[in-house]
This record gives structure tokens, C-alpha cells and sequence, in this order.
């Protein structure tokens, strides 16, 4: 397994101990007014797995990495994440994130690394790429990484 895969494994099972310490109460309020509380975060981060484990998937038997985008906002709206209870909301990321990282260290280096001319990750990635440029599907997961660690960091800084 790539050294930043099993990277990815121990931040979901240092995050979720950590999470885990984190009581209902704490898990319901906003570290900011018009900002999401951590079970919003996670809900988030949840609705992120879900959408990039299709893609993912898709991308391995596609010659580019062009994919729908989703209302971030809308998702954790009409799901009503902040009605859960937080340890199910945690169980929930790192069982979907841990699934993740058998996907991505099942994707063939020659698949990761294929170079796609056509991507929308201009508009889908966290650190968008130029619509110009040409990128990877392993760029796209290390980025799905990255997005997981910084949303990580508001919970638990």
C-alpha cells in the first residue's frame, strides 16, 4: 500500500478516537455563529465519501474525470445531521472513510497515475486544478485526503 494511503488510514483512526472524545453536547455547537457544528463537519464529510467513492469507482473505467458536483450546503441541510446521535455520525465517517482506503489502494498505479486531458476538477476539487492542465485520478484522491484533513482540523483544533 502507498505510504500516503496508510497516512490516510491513521488520520481516520486517530481522528475517530479523538472524535470520540468529543461529547454530544460539544458535537452539537458551532465553533463559529452562521458555521457548522462538528456533527454538521462530519455530516459533511460523510456526504464527501459518499460522492467520491462513486467517482472513484467511475474513474477506473472512464478516460476522463468528469463527474456531477452537489449542494454541499443543501446535503447537510435536508439530512438534518445536527438531529444524530454524534457517536453514529463517527461511526458512520470512519467506516465509510476505511472503505475508501481499500478502494484507492485497490486502484492499479497505472489507473491512478493515467494522465486525464478532460476533468472538471476546476469546480469539484478542493485545490481546483485549471480546467487546461491535465491531472490524475490519484491527484483527485490525495485531494479528497487534504479537504478530510482540513474539515478534521476545524473539529479538532
Amino acid at each position: 500500500m502507498d505510504h500516503w494511503i496508510e497516512e490516510f488510514r491513521e488520520t481516520i483512526d486517530q481522528a475517530s478516537d479523538r472524535l470520540g472524545l468529543l461529547s454530544e453536547e460539544q458535537s452539537s455547537v458551532p465553533r463559529e455563529p452562521g458555521k457548522w457544528s462538528p456533527k454538521e463537519i462530519i455530516g459533511h464529510l460523510i456526504d464527501s465519501a459518499t460522492n467520491n467513492h462513486q467517482r472513484f469507482v467511475r474513474a477506473q473505467f472512464t478516460d476522463d474525470l468528469v463527474f456531477p458536483g452537489y449542494e454541499q450546503v443543501e446535503w447537510v441541510s435536508v439530512q438534518r445531521y445536527r438531529d444524530r446521535p454524534w457517536s453514529d455520525l463517527v461511526s458512520l465517517w470512519r467506516q465509510y472513510n476505511l472503505h475508501l482506503v481499500h478502494v484507492m489502494s485497490s486502484v492499479p498505479m497505472e489507473v491512478r497515475e493515467k494522465q486525464r486531458t478532460r476533468h472538471n476538477l476546476h469546480q469539484l476539487a478542493w485545490k481546483a486544478v485549471p480546467e487546461s492542465e491535465p491531472v490524475t485520478l490519484e491527484y483527485f484522491m490525495r485531494d479528497y485526503v487534504g479537504h478530510l484533513r482540513n474539515h478534521l482540523d476545524q473539529i479538532l483544533k
